[in-house]
């Protein structure tokens, strides 16, 4: 595979709340600098991109020292909080700005959907910006009308395409802008986070269409978005941002797994003081939620070993009967298995369930088997339910932790497995 982009020690400053130098002292000094062959003092100083502190200069690093390759036909989402970085990033890939520092190198023609209105003329009508998109990137107009019919038909705007677009809609502006960097033939494709505009059924058609730009033919995708499904479906690679520096550059699925988990809790045990809850209950509170993997507390379980999760609580109600229960999350948010102690759900059985408990503390139990998780971040929602029409004591998201590959696990098998379970399940082969 051929590299089409390529990244060197890409940095780009801004100046805060001005425009220009600010003072002739300042161009001065600058001027001074350069005819003496120096490094422009300005850019020796700058904060780094936390948009969350106050800082202490007039200057910031909107990206520090960004390198990274990118061959041709991957497809890579950026990843990263607002404010990272990430548009500024594409911004000067599209060379709609220059670096401050550093090089960039591209490799074929670029289509760029930035954001609402990218490389359209208000005043002139959706046909003719096809045409005028097609211009900018080289193309010949009968290598464009070969295209219109296929862009008009996709974007669904074709009641529309003689009118002036500064009387679209923000959605059909997307529609139309999106159709056209996408059929029209350039090497690499650039995405913004414009598609969030659109609605859902043109948003699913748009991640059709960039999956089949990448895989079927063979193009370039960079794609920036805060919606982490859609990023694993379309993309094989990721980048993740954070104030404005590169973090890592891995698998999609790797990428989203760090930036989820960033931040978040990742203790292997939350005591009662540590527990904010979401919802109380009056008969009952959490007193600690713990991971357990081969006898120690820890965050890290091996796949082939038990993930065992333990509620403690304490029952302030005489008599009252509770359900312990959890659900288990991946690194998307989604739920993907939900269980409680009862006999119907459980392997074995539990001299508490369906009783009136006394007043005191207990501790449950819940047992996932090694070989069931596939190699990933989770999450864990722990809960306290009640009797009907009482409330129930519930924490989301207390806990994170890892299920990691042992080494002898891969000698049999090469590649990424897909989905969040892989259980070892009987198989047999016979000749017959």
């Amino acid at each position: 595979m051929s590299i089409v982009i390529k990244a060197e020690n890409i940095s780009k400053q801004y100046r805060l709340g001005s425009v220009g130098s600010g003072t002739v002292k300042d161009d001065l000094k600058r001027w001074y600098y350069n005819v003496r062959g120096k490094e422009d003092p300005f850019l020796k100083i700058g904060d780094s991109n936390d948009r969350s502190l106050k800082g202490e200069s007039d200057y910031v690093w909107s990206l520090k020292n960004i390198n990274f390759e990118i061959n041709q036909g991957d497809s890579v989402g950026i990843i990263g909080r607002n404010g990272a970085g990430k548009s500024t990033l594409l911004k000067i890939l599209s060379q709609v700005t220059q670096p401050t520092t550093g090089k960039i190198y591209t490799k074929g023609r670029i289509a760029s959907l930035l954001e609402v209105g990218t490389g359209f003329h208000p005043e002139m009508t959706g046909r003719e910006n096809i045409f005028l998109n097609g211009a900018i990137l080289g193309m010949r107009k009968h290598e464009i009308t070969r295209k219109f019919d296929e862009i008009v038909d996709f974007s669904g705007v074709e009641r529309y395409i003689d009118t002036p677009v500064k009387r679209y809609s923000s959605g059909m502006y997307v529609r139309l802008a999106f159709a056209v960097a996408a059929h029209l033939e350039s090497e690499i494709l650039i995405v913004d986070e414009v598609l969030a505009v659109g609605d859902a059924e043109f948003q699913k058609k748009c991640l059709g269409k960039m999956g089949d730009v990448s895989k079927g033919e063979g193009r370039t995708v960079l794609f920036v978005s805060h919606n982490m499904a859609a990023v694993s479906t379309l993309c094989s690679k990721a980048m993740y941002l954070k104030n404005g520096l590169l973090i890592k550059q891995d698998t999609c699925n790797k990428i989203i797994d760090l930036y989820i988990n960033d931040g978040n809790n990742s203790g292997a045990e939350v005591l009662k003081d540590q527990i904010v809850y979401q919802q109380k209950c009056p008969h009952a509170y959490f007193d600690a939620i713990r991971i357990v993997s081969d006898g120690e507390i820890s965050n890290s379980v091996r796949i082939d070993k038990d993930v065992v999760i333990e509620i403690e609580y304490t029952v302030t109600t005489e008599g009252i009967q509770l359900w312990p229960s959890i659900h288990l999350l991946d690194s998307l948010g989604t739920c993907i298995l939900a269980t409680f102690n009862s006999p119907s759900s459980s392997i074995n059985f539990d001299e508490y369930y369906n009783k009136p408990l006394s007043k005191g503390k207990y501790r449950t139990v819940c047992k996932i088997p090694a070989n069931f998780l596939n190699e990933s971040s989770y999450k864990i929602s722990a809960f306290l339910v009640p009797p009907v029409n009482s409330e129930m004591a519930m924490v989301q998201e207390v806990l994170s932790f890892g299920v990691n590959e042992t080494g002898e696990m891969t000698k049999d098998y090469t590649g990424v497995w897909i989905g969040q379970i892989r259980p070892k399940l009987y198989w047999e082969t016979q000749k017959i």
